[in-house]
């Protein structure tokens, strides 16, 4: 009996001992990493409205409301699959003043741009963007026998990284220019994030107007080139704010309206808001 009773405490002794064993090597070993949640699947449809404030409304570099402020909506529609619409809308000043010169029958106080177009992914972190942009100026008039100031352009852009290069065509005469038909409008553009939610972006573009009118050279006297350097920065909750330096070489004289240069060199500011 003493013999069985010492070989049950044996056993006893070394069972304990393994599930003292067992016990210690679950609490050594760590539970295992939770599987990484699976990233949110690109929505199909997507709309986003934007406001924004600007000190004033300048476009490749001219004036568009006479240095005075502007207040601009967005509507910006895109799909999955690389489709998006869009349209922008901003009160002008620049076909009041031609009005007050002569230069056109009839102004319009807000620009309608209208577009359209797809987007993807060609190569690797490469992405072609190509579309057509309508400028509508409801109301405006040109005088008898000159063109509209409203405009259609194609354009087609590539991204990689920082960079952006865009070409834009027009397709008829450009923003009533006569016999500007095909001018073009090349673009560089940088913007980086350089501090959490603070981005620097530039621009060095050209604006060509092609052809004549009644020995006017367009390309000699209207053609320029524009430079742009700023900064914006990400309030949160849709907001943001910025400010940018703009600049060209176009003639003064031939942009000087009613006594205001709108191409001459100046600081721009903005506050938007995205929903």
């Amino acid at each position: 009996m003493k013999k069985i009773a010492k070989r049950l405490a044996l056993t006893g002794a070394v069972a304990l001992m393994f599930t003292s064993y067992q016990a210690m090597a679950q609490q050594a070993t760590p539970p295992a990493a939770p599987a990484p949640a699976a990233p949110e699947p690109t929505p199909e449809h997507t709309f986003v409205p934007k406001i924004a404030l600007y000190s004033e409304y300048e476009y490749r570099g001219i004036s568009q409301t006479s240095e005075k402020p502007a207040v601009q909506l967005n509507l910006d529609y895109s799909h999955s699959s690389g489709f998006y619409l869009g349209t922008f809308v901003s009160n002008i000043n620049w076909l009041k003043d031609y009005k007050k010169i002569g230069a056109v029958a009839d102004s319009s106080p807000v620009e309608i741009d209208l577009y359209g177009g797809y987007k993807y992914e060609f190569v690797k972190d490469w992405t072609l963007d190509v579309g057509v942009l309508r400028y509508e100026y409801p109301g405006a008039k040109g005088l008898p026998g000159l063109p509209k100031p409203n405009t259609t352009e194609l354009y087609a852009g590539v991204t990689y990284g920082f960079f952006n290069a865009k070409f834009s065509y027009s397709t008829g005469d450009t923003f009533g220019v006569p016999g500007s038909k095909k001018s073009t409008f090349v673009e560089l553009n940088y913007a980086q994030e350089v501090l959490p939610k603070l981005t620097i972006n530039a621009q060095v573009a050209k604006q060509t107007y092609k052809g004549t009118f009644q020995g006017f050279n367009n390309d000699a006297e209207l053609t320029y080139t524009v430079y742009k350097a700023g900064a914006s920065y990400d309030l949160g909750d849709g907001w943001a704010a910025g400010a940018y330096f703009k600049g060209t070489n176009a003639k003064e004289a031939n942009y000087t309206i009613l006594g205001k240069d709108w191409s001459k060199n100046r600081l721009v500011g903005f506050v938007s808001k995205s929903f």
